[in-house]
């Protein structure tokens, strides 16, 4: 009898912590009106250095985040840390992409929030939401992510656009931006937020879609 009581009474707790969870809970939508997308570090030398998928597949990745800005009309910043070293410089595919946009070449800073022109160009955009993408996903991705959750920014972070050393030091460094409430997400994700704003705010590609009867 004294163990069905006490069952009983964990199961209250549990089920009413369960509900007050819910009920905190607020799902946010991407507003492609108030998003901006961020290309960080993704240059030749570091990309090289992701192990936690292939090389193809994180140049791949990389073009497919730098894309999301010109499908969805989104304003881009690009960023690279000391071109003139190993990192090398932006790749070339995904400046012909973004041919005019904001470009800051940091001198050392490894976040990039610590860089003045970098966080004035984002704070001039005066959007609020950021989706993110950066290698390594450890320092450059994670650092900046947590940089901006705490000036308050909702941060999406491309996690097939990020990449690191190994999958565990991958999994350790999406868990840490986790818990501030970074949103974490692969890229068909993020792809299919991104034209679920579109589709509301009535825009795609730049394009007025005329409502249907």
């Amino acid at each position: 009898m004294q163990f069905r009581s006490s069952f009983a009474f964990l199961a209250t707790v549990v089920i009413a912590a369960c509900a007050t969870a819910a009920s905190a809970f607020t799902y946010e939508r991407i507003d492609k009106n108030n998003a901006i997308l961020l290309v960080v570090d993704l240059q030749e030398g570091l990309y090289q250095m992701a192990r936690d998928m292939s090389a193809v597949q994180m140049k791949n990745n990389i073009l497919a985040h730098a894309e999301l800005g010109k499908v969805f009309g989104l304003p881009t910043i690009l960023t690279t840390s000391s071109e003139t070293g190993p990192n090398g410089p932006m790749t070339e595919e995904v400046l012909a992409l973004h041919p005019n946009a904001t470009f800051i070449k940091r001198q050392g800073e490894v976040n990039a929030w610590d860089n003045p022109d970098f966080a004035a160009a984002v704070k001039a955009t005066g959007k609020k939401q950021v989706i993110l993408g950066g290698i390594t996903t450890d320092v450059c991705t994670a650092f900046l992510a947590l940089s901006l959750v705490q000036e308050g920014y909702s941060v999406f972070a491309n996690s097939d656009a990020s990449g690191t050393f190994d999958v565990k030091t991958a999994n350790d460094a999406n868990d840490r931006m986790r818990a501030p409430a970074c949103r974490y997400l692969p890229q068909y994700g993020m792809l299919a937020r991104a034209h679920d704003a579109a589709v509301l705010n009535g825009t795609l590609s730049g394009l007025v879609i005329e409502p249907t009867i």
